[in-house]
């Protein structure tokens, strides 16, 4: 780490390097356990998605963590990476306030889904910032990711009525048995523990080997028994296709542009064209990707309507327009809370001018940062953990919506991902201080 010399700019770096630990754990731990783990959903109440999201706690700690980051990330030097591209994010927002107040039906809800939009991605771009170097960054995620194992392996030991899913439970009670400890469904626990063992490879190589294998293979065990055969399958695909990504550039573009295409074009098309929906099927595949066909078949139809505008953020799904418009009659999908697919998702929200927006700066964006990289951090472990983290939410948002999901876990882990690939261009975490800097370092 670079000395510093005595005085105010002197006591506000120790200041950062005190309190930036303690505000990374925080945000960690409330992001991936929340203040209501072990949730009871046997009940009716949890009919209600919003339930949860509205506690006033919840949100009060939110805005305190958020004011927190945000104090944090002024006072550092590198504060113009808040929010981070201005331009584009400015575009996108304007954008889709455009749509969720002039043409949504709900613009109030509308404004409060990109408030929380807004400071999920203020708190994505400061979170780099709170480690001082690249071995804390590592300690801080493996300790927390043996936080959240050990009150998920809790729950399955001491609370299992709460952590197993039953047959008692009003949704889904054919998940009967499957785990999914401290988190509100099985699959939520799945892609926390693909997300953990991301975490663990990385501590391993840079913190401790130990623990990180630890929470390897913790990980690994309660993703198997969730029974989350999606989130199995992506894990070892992810390794191996970033494997590749690491290793073959011309083939880079191909992997995430033609991925993304290929993957949206069997899933999502399989539900409307009937000769891919029947090839799939033969071919072994579920072509109803676990009932998501209706959905997809309902937002289509939705899309072609307003397919410039969408319907703005909070503006379709688990509307009274659309569960009291008589559409139940014909199909279930009505009663969704999301359409199973974040790209499709963007369009429902923000028509295809937001989508391709969107895409600019989730996927084209992160490409042109990689490609900036210099080759002594190109083939780095933090740059291999971004790399990673980046592919699988890409390859996971194709099943499921969370592309601008302010409490979503796994959209902050996706933003701290596509920032640190943004400052692997210029800055890099700093190596321990008995070591000697290979690169820009990211404090000053």
């Amino acid at each position: 780490m670079r000395e510093v010399a005595p005085g105010r700019d002197g006591g506000a770096e120790g200041f950062r390097a005190s309190v930036g630990p303690l505000l990374f754990m925080a945000v960690f731990l409330f992001s991936w356990i929340t203040l209501s783990p072990f949730v009871d959903i046997s009940g009716e109440a949890v009919l209600d998605q919003s339930a949860r999201e509205s506690s006033l706690l919840n949100q009060l700690v939110s805005l305190g963590l958020f004011a927190c980051l945000l104090g944090f990330g002024l006072s550092h030097p590198l504060r113009g990476i808040i929010f981070q591209p201005h331009v584009l994010l400015g575009l996108i927002f304007l954008w889709l306030g455009f749509v969720s107040t002039v043409v949504s039906s709900y613009p109030f809800q509308g404004i409060k889904g990109m408030v929380l939009a807004v400071i999920a991605i203020v708190n994505g771009s400061v979170l780099l910032l709170l480690p001082r170097s690249e071995r804390q960054f590592a300690k801080l995620l493996g300790l927390g990711c043996l936080i959240v194992l050990a009150v998920s392996y809790f729950g399955i030991l001491f609370k299992p009525n709460l952590s197993i899913h039953q047959t008692s439970t009003v949704l889904e009670p054919m998940n009967a048995g499957l785990w999914r400890g401290h988190f509100r469904h099985k699959n939520d626990a799945a892609v926390a523990m693909v997300v953990m063992v991301l975490f663990g490879l990385f501590a391993m190589k840079v913190w401790s080997r130990m623990a990180g294998a630890a929470i390897v293979c913790l990980a690994f065990f309660f993703l198997l028994n969730t029974g989350g055969k999606t989130s199995t399958a992506m894990l070892p695909a992810v390794l191996v296709v970033a494997w590749v990504f690491e290793r073959v550039r011309v083939l880079r573009a191909p992997i995430v542009i033609g991925g993304i295409a290929l993957f949206n074009l069997f899933a999502v098309g399989s539900a409307v064209i009937r000769p891919l929906g029947e090839f799939v099927s033969e071919l072994g595949i579920d072509a109803t990707f676990t009932n998501r066909a209706d959905i997809w078949r309902l937002a289509f139809g939705a899309i072609a309507e307003q397919p410039l505008t969408g319907y703005g953020m909070k503006g379709f799904w688990q509307t009274s327009q659309l569960v009291n418009g008589g559409g139940a009659i014909e199909t279930w999908a009505v009663a969704a809370s999301h359409a199973h697919n974040s790209y499709l998702e963007m369009i429902l929200m923000m028509g295809v001018p937001g989508l391709l927006l969107t895409l600019v700066w989730l996927v084209f964006l992160p490409l042109y940062h990689i490609s900036r990289i210099d080759s002594a951090n190109a083939h780095s472990d933090l740059t291999r953990l971004f790399v990673r983290i980046w592919l699988y939410v890409l390859a996971h948002a194709c099943l499921e919506s969370l592309f601008f999901e302010g409490s979503n876990p796994l959209w902050l882990t996706f933003l701290v991902a596509i920032y640190g690939l943004s400052l692997q261009t210029s800055a890099g975490l700093l190596p321990e201080p008995d070591a000697k800097p290979q690169r820009a370092v990211a404090h000053a």
